[in-house]
């Protein structure tokens, strides 16, 4: 061992704990669920999951998650093209693109992996990158790799997007997210294809915190905006509504597809999705198309929270997404704010530096279908209490 380097190491982390700003894993000793046992607080709500239908803890997405394993075994032990492709990635491929409209699909480990074997085939040499300053850290590691010129605009600002069209060469490639995921609001695609088609752009969008939950049926941020067949390419996850397991993918073209399996790193080169997450993820929509009340009970339960707050007098950011921001401030107090809830039985993570802005760090809530009005009831009780110890609503009554 180094001991300058780690000692290095160990001073740095010695700062992040001095500054309140170090992140502790919690470690919970069930499945993912609405509510969870954990090592380290007891019995929680979870407000922090992104487990927007309840679908994790699913007896039929489980099931189904056990049937793949026992069916097609641990995986294939090397990339598709090598050893060959099973038929429940198929199954699944072929799903997502008839369920999210799109011609074809293709899965990937994560939508990490996605976004990065994506961006760098696509947008190549020649060609232009523009990308949401808010983008995810995928699609910024994802852009970082291609070999496009690399353009940012302000966040959803349509007139700084429009100037970077103009600024571009060979062909543009417009990316962003479809619901931002630390400040919940929707990107403006109506806007960014009417940008796109004048300037003969091509739009990439990654709806991982749309895919399953946002739109009439909950395909997507796409759908919402009513403009299937206008975007180009979708990326998303299914490690978040989709049954929280793991996974991403790619949807669009053939042709696109047929690219991605010839030249994707990320895919040629990895280890294909576990047949059990295919499994579980194939049975998660087909629950999400048979069961439109799950929808439903995750739509009610934000507007029940959201009202919920605001009649407490917190003023979480607007949007229309499963994702409720409450901005505090600074870091170490977002983080301070959090373990305060937990002590109250309610799991939700404060966000800070890196991740947000400075001064912006913020308690984000994320709602799921699993979560019943008494939970709900007892989250928001825990949130005045903390609120007014804390100074967020005042001082605690007399």
């Amino acid at each position: 061992m180094n001991q300058t380097f780690d000692t290095a190491l160990r001073r740095d982390l010695d700062a992040l704990e001095a500054a309140g700003t170090y992140k502790h894993l919690r470690h919970l000793t069930g499945p993912m669920a609405a509510e969870v046992h954990m090592r380290e607080a007891g019995d929680v709500i979870v407000l922090s999951s992104n487990n927007y239908l309840g679908l994790a803890d699913h007896p039929e997405v489980v099931a189904a998650g056990i049937a793949g394993l026992q069916k097609y075994g641990a995986g294939t032990a090397s990339v598709r093209f090598i050893c060959g492709t099973l038929d429940i990635h198929q199954r699944l491929e072929e799903k997502l693109a008839a369920f999210l409209r799109f011609d074809a699909a293709l899965s990937y480990v994560s939508c990490w992996a996605a976004n990065e074997g994506l961006l760098p085939t696509i947008a190549t040499a020649g060609n232009t990158l523009i990308s949401d300053e808010l983008n995810h850290a995928s699609i910024i590691d994802g852009c970082r790799l291609s070999g496009a010129k690399k353009l940012r605009y302000k966040h959803s600002d349509m007139a700084d997007l429009e100037a970077r069209l103009q600024e571009a060469v060979g062909t543009p490639f417009i990316v962003t997210d479809g619901v931002f995921s630390m400040e919940g609001d929707l990107a403006k695609l109506p806007e960014i294809v009417a940008l796109a088609e004048r300037y003969h752009a091509v739009t990439i969008v990654d709806d991982s915190h749309g895919t399953g939950v946002t739109g009439p049926t909950g395909r997507g941020t796409i759908e919402h905006f009513g403009l299937e067949g206008r975007i180009d390419v979708l990326t998303g996850t299914l490690g978040k509504a989709l049954g929280g397991a793991a996974g991403g993918f790619v949807a669009g073209s053939k042709a696109l597809i047929e690219t991605l399996i010839q030249k994707s790193r990320t895919q040629l080169f990895s280890n294909a999705l576990p047949a059990t997450v295919a499994a579980s993820a194939l049975r998660a929509v087909e629950l999400l198309e048979s069961k439109p009340e799950l929808l439903a009970k995750q739509r009610a339960n934000v507007a029940y929270f959201r009202a919920g707050l605001e009649r407490l007098g917190f003023k979480p950011l607007p949007g229309e997404s499963a994702i409720v921001p409450i901005i505090v401030g600074e870091t170490a107090f977002a983080i301070a704010v959090s373990n305060r809830l937990l002590d109250e039985g309610i799991f939700v993570t404060g966000f800070g530096f890196p991740v947000v802005p400075e001064g912006t760090a913020r308690i984000r809530v994320q709602m799921s279908a699993g979560l019943d009005t008494a939970q709900l009831d007892r989250a928001l009780a825990a949130f005045e209490k903390v609120g007014r110890e804390l100074g967020l609503l005042g001082s605690v009554p007399a």
